[in-house]
């Protein structure tokens, strides 16, 4: 469950925690979630970037919901409404039942990429991932898939709550403002409430990860290191 910040921040605020997540990576987030009790925040192990080589999502979320709706050929009007709502720093979080088939491909994501979104999450399949690596927009999915969406799946709503598999939990529930971040190791949302919070300790964390590597590679020992600075 999470909750929308009590201080509305500002743009230059939200850009300035979205550049300094990129900085830290999900691991130490994970851990410092599982500090503050919020153990359950990972995404399932199968959502991976595309292509491999896509980097780092680091966003507020914006959320998408469809769902399997047989319809005749032509478009998605909610779909590119949705789309169309998007904002500078925001991550488009998709979520619904179309298993088997992409809910977007190249010209969505250059849609997005134009409105200044910073990349998207998708539980569910993306295709054209060659185009998505060329546009430098990085997507993270659970599969590719050459299998469009119309005809076949739907848009409903958007800017509401959505649930995503999860790591550790069968759903995650992410809500629009919360802070998606993405990395070689998997995906986490972060409730709107505690970004600041997450992203000051998380900051900490890697400083203190980034002493033990200096002084490791000069010669302290493991044994001497976790004695020093403990379990990190």
């Amino acid at each position: 469950m999470s909750s929308s910040t009590d201080t509305v921040l500002s743009a230059a605020e939200r850009e300035d925690i979205r550049t300094r997540f990129l900085a830290v990576d999900t691991s130490n987030v994970a851990d410092v979630l599982d500090v503050m009790g919020w153990p359950d925040q990972g995404l399932a192990a199968e959502f991976m970037p595309y292509p491999a080589t896509a980097g780092r999502l680091a966003g507020w979320a914006y959320t998408i919901r469809g769902q399997m709706t047989p319809y005749p050929l032509g478009g998605d009007a909610d779909k590119m409404a949705a789309c169309q709502g998007l904002s500078p720093g925001e991550v488009s979080v998709w979520s619904g039942d179309g298993d088997g088939i992409c809910y977007f491909g190249e010209l969505i994501a250059i849609g997005m990429k134009e409105r200044g979104s910073t990349g998207a999450l998708v539980d569910g399949g993306i295709r054209d991932v060659r185009w998505l690596g060329h546009h430098g927009f990085p997507v993270y999915a659970r599969y590719r898939t050459p299998v469009q969406s119309i005809g076949r799946w739907k848009v409903n709503a958007w800017q509401v709550p959505v649930f995503l598999r999860g790591a550790t939990v069968e759903r995650v529930r992410i809500e629009p403002g919360d802070f998606i971040l993405a990395d070689e190791d998997g995906a986490l949302a972060i409730p709107a409430a505690i970004v600041p919070q997450v992203l000051a300790e998380s900051e900490a964390l890697t400083a203190t990860e980034i002493r033990i590597r200096e002084e490791l590679s000069n010669g302290l020992t493991l044994a001497q290191a976790l004695e020093r600075y403990g379990h990190v």
